[in-house]
């Protein structure tokens, strides 16, 4: 019997999230609050996996895994860095109206990589800022915080993001303007879409999250009736913040349906993927799933008995059309927990029994393909973790447990016009 099968389902959930946790006092910047986008030397800051920080530092304050004033702290040398950062068209910016480039070196917070400005990861970071604001309620430097967050939250240009007057880019490039694709299809977006259209000073156009409604797939997947969007993250993510148990928007009313039931239908087909195995990959069972993005084996890394199979290296894997290479994200089973809690339990435990190299200080890598196997090194492992994986595990077990995050959330009054002004109804928000 291994050290987890010990160990509650209480015991276990607890382990891992605090695991989780220490990721972000582990792999930050304390003198400006930047967080590395992995664990991997010399890896840059993403502004998202700031957002995710942000978020869990008040669950690490009410668990005691570190103080209400050093969270306190660290936050807002988050807030005072991003708030006097360069905004600007130059190349070494932080941002541009507002809004933020996806990576940034750690120290100096200038743009890295000729990364894009990205408004998908302004927007997991700005969720970030907003909880902070409404979990520091006290004086001295929360004061300052919430005053931080408010400005931050106020500059950003949601309308200029609004490339054809309707649906939103993706991104923007200082030597070439607006990439050249934007949002098609259910995705993570969702949270984007409600911080711009609650803003007070610049918002979305009325009609803009009806546009990219019009562009969603509802499909009957694997036996289910849902949404489609492959990739597991995409139901998780925006979940992470907002509270969707019993609100819909017009789609969402039309199909008799809701998008928290909408991620548990998804997780179901998920786990009917991995029973029907149609690709034949080792390890797939309806206790083995969790296809996302993540990190992943490249062609290099293939032995010549692997010719004849593709391998994606870092990509966004999705159910059942792909792509699929064998690859699965551990941490994406646990953090399935609000959604379905037999599922998300079961399957921990067996990734857990079967391939606990997965778990290493408590920590669940971002990727691992027990097809691809090679005598000296065992099945391929990602190097060290991702900041995103482990922020996603950390707020989704906070939300099955205490909800503290969707709590505060609900009172935001920028979220509930963001929500109001996208059409959602009913619920909480009655």
């Amino acid at each position: 019997m291994s050290d987890w099968d010990s160990l509650t389902d209480a015991g276990l959930v607890a382990r891992l999230q605090r695991g989780a946790f220490s990721y972000f006092t582990e792999f930050a910047n304390p003198a400006n609050g930047l967080v590395a986008d992995t664990s991997r030397p010399n890896s840059p800051c993403s502004i998202a996996v700031v957002g995710f920080a942000l978020s869990c530092y008040p669950i690490g304050v009410e668990h005691q895994w570190i103080s209400r004033t050093e969270a306190a702290q660290r936050t807002l040398a988050t807030l005072r860095f991003f708030m006097d950062s360069k905004q600007s068209t130059d190349d070494d910016a932080t941002g541009y109206k507002g809004f933020y480039y996806h990576f940034l070196d750690m120290h100096s917070g200038r743009r890295v990589w000729q990364c894009e400005l990205s408004l998908i990861d302004t927007a997991l970071l700005i969720a970030g800022v907003l909880t902070a604001a409404a979990y520091f309620d006290g004086d001295g430097i929360e004061t300052e915080i919430r005053d931080l967050s408010e400005r931050m939250y106020r500059r950003i240009d949601w309308r200029w993001a609004q490339v054809d007057g309707k649906t939103l880019a993706q991104g923007w490039k200082p030597d070439c303007g607006f990439l050249h694709y934007g949002w098609e299809g259910y995705n993570e977006a969702t949270l984007l879409y409600v911080l711009g259209l609650g803003s007070p000073t610049h918002p979305l156009s009325d009609d803009a999250f009806a546009d990219w409604t019009l562009t969603y797939q509802w499909e009957n997947m694997l036996g289910q009736d849902v949404l489609y969007s492959g990739p597991l993250f995409t139901h998780y993510f925006s979940h992470a913040w907002i509270d969707f148990r019993g609100i819909r928007d017009r789609f969402m009313r039309e199909k008799n349906c809701d998008y928290f039931q909408n991620s548990a239908r998804a997780i179901a087909a998920h786990r009917e993927y991995g029973s029907r195995n149609p690709r034949g990959f080792v390890g797939y069972e309806r206790n083995f799933w969790g296809i996302t993005a993540g990190d992943g084996p490249t062609g290099e890394q293939c032995d010549l008995d692997y010719r004849d199979r593709r391998f994606f290296g870092y990509m966004a894997r999705g159910i059942p059309f792909g792509p699929d290479d064998g690859t699965i994200s551990p941490w994406a089973m646990l953090a399935a927990l609000p959604f379905d809690a037999e599922a998300a339990l079961t399957g921990a435990r067996h990734l857990l029994r079967q391939y606990p190299q997965t778990c290493i200080d408590d920590k669940f890598s971002s990727g691992f393909n027990p097809s691809l196997v090679s005598a000296d090194a065992g099945f391929w492992l990602s190097e060290g973790w991702y900041g995103l994986d482990q922020g996603t595990v950390v707020m989704m077990i906070d939300n099955a447990q205490q909800g503290l995050v969707w709590k505060l959330m609900r009172n935001n009054p920028y979220l509930r016009d963001g929500l109001k002004r996208a059409g959602f109804s009913g619920g909480w928000l009655a």
